[in-house]
């Protein structure tokens, strides 16, 4: 029996279950006989989002409360090092003659350092959607982030020997208020007199790269830790590609664990941007792809 088979578009995407419709036309028969087939095919859900893993891990999995509370403890210890030593500077490019004479403080990034987004990345999963400026301003707005643990009890000890504690986040300056109202709420030491947060866009330099905002800090300090969960949290160098990221990171060895302390977050970060150029005009599947290629895979003989 001969077929011919056209494949029909409907309006699959409006809805929760997709459909594809088939004309089969036997021609066999006389007159020949048309038949419509359709069939239900799911659409891509949440077990299709990268995040799905990751958030899940954050939220659940006491290894990552394990690391996050070892990663502050070995931040503690650190801390006491650098304030027993002068010379000691996370930040010794913007650091000026002089500047062990400076009262110490510490830079931290807001989120996945000390605030737990996970909530809103479970919200994009569940809803089937991509992060968005508009949402995330809203979810960052609204001040109802977790603590990472660990976070608030090192920054309050720190606080406690005379550290002066900052907070320089890619958050839009929009969502400054929201920010701080959240931080105060969760216990973290807000600076008094001094406005220790930092946001994107609140001065005409202060972009996505937070080297202005670590040089205005400098100016008055001795800068004696950067902690954050991202490559940019330390250093302006951290875009590029896979292989530029780790000749940046090897150059700075001697800084991890000491002056730079590292939290994990494998949500999202410039690590996942750099796999597929950090072009986000890619649809999730295009880079998808490209992070699979980016894998280095056993080959079975």
């Amino acid at each position: 029996m001969t077929f011919k088979r056209t494949i029909l578009s409907g309006l699959a995407l409006a809805t929760s279950l997709a459909l594809s419709g088939c004309i089969i036309v036997d021609e066999q028969t006389s007159p020949p006989r048309v038949v419509t087939v359709v069939q239900e095919v799911e659409p891509a859900g949440p077990g299709a989002d990268d995040r799905l893993n990751a958030t899940l891990w954050v939220q659940q999995a006491v290894e990552y409360k394990a690391t996050a509370d070892g990663i502050y403890a070995l931040a503690g210890m650190r801390l006491d090092e650098a304030l027993a030593d002068p010379d000691w500077t996370a930040v010794p490019e913007a650091q000026q003659p002089g500047y062990q004479d400076l009262p110490p403080a510490i830079i931290l990034d807001a989120d996945e350092t000390i605030l737990d987004n996970s909530a809103y990345a479970a919200f994009g999963i569940q809803k089937g959607r991509d992060f968005d400026e508009a949402s995330w301003n809203a979810w960052a707005s609204s001040g109802v982030a977790g603590p990472v643990p660990g976070a608030v009890e090192f920054t309050n000890a720190a606080a406690a020997k005379g550290v002066k504690v900052f907070y320089v986040t890619n958050r839009d300056a929009v969502t400054k208020e929201g920010t701080a109202r959240n931080l105060k709420a969760l216990g973290f030491p807000m600076g008094g007199n001094v406005d220790t947060l930092m946001t994107k866009g609140e001065q005409p330099d202060w972009g996505s790269a937070k080297g202005t905002r670590r040089a205005v800090i400098a100016v008055n300090y001795r800068v004696v830790m950067l902690l954050g969960d991202n490559f940019g949290d330390f250093t302006d160098d951290y875009k590029g590609s896979p292989e530029e990221r780790q000749r940046v990171y090897e150059a700075n060895a001697a800084k991890w664990g000491r002056e730079w302390i590292m939290l994990p977050n494998p949500e999202y970060g410039s690590w996942e941007s750099s796999a597929f150029g950090n072009d986000y005009s890619l649809t999730p599947d295009a880079r998808r792809e490209m992070k699979i290629e980016q894998l280095k895979a056993w080959s079975q003989d």
